[in-house]
């Protein structure tokens, strides 16, 4: 198995035993994080957004489905099932995660899923007549910036 295989493969892990600190050192210091909730993540932001994440999932059960990687990148794909925290609703997300490495560490991340898809089950009707439309989007990706800010705030020093 490739060197950087094996580091997707052990984010994941540490994912699944919820321990956020141990996925923050997998990356690198300069992390670059997208996904359709937090477009662009850089540095510390990036572990942040995982600590909040984890700390709020009591029931959040993560499983890699696949991976791979070589010395140019890496991809892998992944399923998230938890409550939501904000409206109480059960959804399963499946993720497309594509990397590039420095230095032996993550240092960009790519997470892809259907915004629409995760917006009908997390949200509920909203999400189901609105989870499509840009403005819906900006909206969640505003609360979602706001909640990683003040998660912040309050756990770090």
């Amino acid at each position: 198995m490739h060197a950087n295989e094996q580091l997707i493969r052990n984010f994941y892990a540490a994912f699944a035993a919820r321990d956020a600190d141990a996925m923050g050192r997998f990356y690198h210091p300069e992390i670059i994080f997208s996904d359709p909730a937090f477009p662009k993540l850089i540095g510390k932001e990036a572990g942040a957004m995982w600590k909040m994440l984890v700390s709020r999932g009591n029931d959040l059960q993560i499983t890699l489905l696949d991976a791979t990687a070589n010395n140019d990148g890496g991809c892998a794909t992944w399923e998230a099932r938890y409550t939501f925290s904000k409206t109480g609703r059960k959804v399963i997300n499946r993720v497309d995660a594509l990397f590039a490495f420095r230095d032996g560490l993550i240092f960009r991340h790519i997470d892809r899923f259907g915004f629409w898809q995760w917006s009908k089950q997390a949200l509920g009707l909203p999400g189901l007549l609105l989870g499509w439309a840009w403005p819906f989007k900006a909206m969640v990706r505003k609360q979602a910036a706001a909640s990683l800010a003040q998660f912040m705030g309050r756990h770090t020093g």
